[in-house]
């Protein structure tokens, strides 16, 4: 088979998932992603459409493209994702970075190169693969902890510390957030997190793709706020003054975050992600 021929049906496989436009150029992404970890790159696809290709080639890319038409996650089959400027290794076990949190990960790098450049520290509850994180200690210069309870997790924020060659600035901390010792910790320019946030309600109600992702990295608890009662109760005692504490949460938590946040005596202000919807809320100590 011609790699054009390859291409296009693997396109028209994709775009059956969902007939419209968007879901076209989603497709026509998505197959060359797919190529791509198949070893064939997108110059390739221009330079040389014509290409015959071995069969072992197209039979993986077939196999990938069914994977995908199943729901599997994209992110899941190429293996790993872009976030904030950052390549992140990810796969079953891990969340998947997404392009919404790159709006806390703003705020807090805008924060933090405004911060003495001496001795920046940020801590990443709930971290995942660590690309808060690292990102962060790549961006500004600072020493990041990132602090993870899943094992499975655990051992993807390694290797994307590795990855990111951040090991002299990023150091993993495998624990739980709710048990851990944190006067051992140190003091922080920012304390963040995305953890998980869905409601017990949603959980029952995922879109066939997010099932395949750690349901502990998603269920926040019969409201989903259990994870920002204690983060925003406890851990601003690490802040050092003036610190940030920003967690991202979901399209209608908003109004509740923003209340346990002038619970614990933190002002609450909230920003928008891409779509226009309430991504982020934060304040300072």
């Amino acid at each position: 088979m011609k790699l054009r021929e390859l291409y296009g049906e693997t396109v028209k496989e994709l775009s059956s998932r969902c007939e419209s436009a968007q879901n076209a150029q989603n497709a026509q992404f998505e197959a060359r992603q797919i190529l791509e970890k198949a070893g064939i790159s997108q110059m390739k696809l221009i330079c040389e459409p014509q290409e015959d290709l071995p069969d072992e080639t197209v039979f993986a890319v077939r196999e990938m493209t069914k994977k995908r038409v199943f729901g599997y996650p994209l992110q899941y089959i190429v293996g790993e994702w872009d976030f904030f400027g950052c390549e992140f290794k990810v796969g079953e076990g891990v969340l998947i970075p997404r392009q919404d949190t790159e709006v806390l990960a703003q705020l807090a790098a805008d924060f933090l190169n405004s911060r003495d450049s001496a001795d920046r520290r940020v801590l990443d509850l709930c971290a995942g693969s660590g690309c808060i994180g690292i990102s962060l200690a790549k961006e500004c210069k600072a020493e990041a902890v990132c602090v993870e309870k899943s094992e499975r997790a655990f051992s993807y924020l390694e290797e994307n510390i590795k990855k990111n060659s951040a090991e002299a600035a990023v150091k993993a901390l495998l624990g739980d957030i709710f048990t851990l010792d944190i006067t051992a910790l140190g003091s922080f320019d920012a304390v963040l997190s995305n953890p998980p946030y869905l409601t017990a309600k949603d959980m029952t109600e995922l879109q066939r793709e997010v099932t395949f992702e750690p349901a502990e990295a998603l269920a926040g608890g019969e409201d989903g706020l259990d994870f920002y009662r204690f983060i925003i109760r406890v851990y601003p005692k690490i802040l050092k003054t003036g610190g940030l504490i920003a967690v991202e949460i979901g399209a209608d938590l908003c109004e509740e975050v923003c209340g346990i946040f002038r619970e614990n005596g933190i002002t609450p202000q909230a920003l928008r992600d891409y779509s226009g919807l309430s991504r982020v809320v934060y304040g300072f100590k």
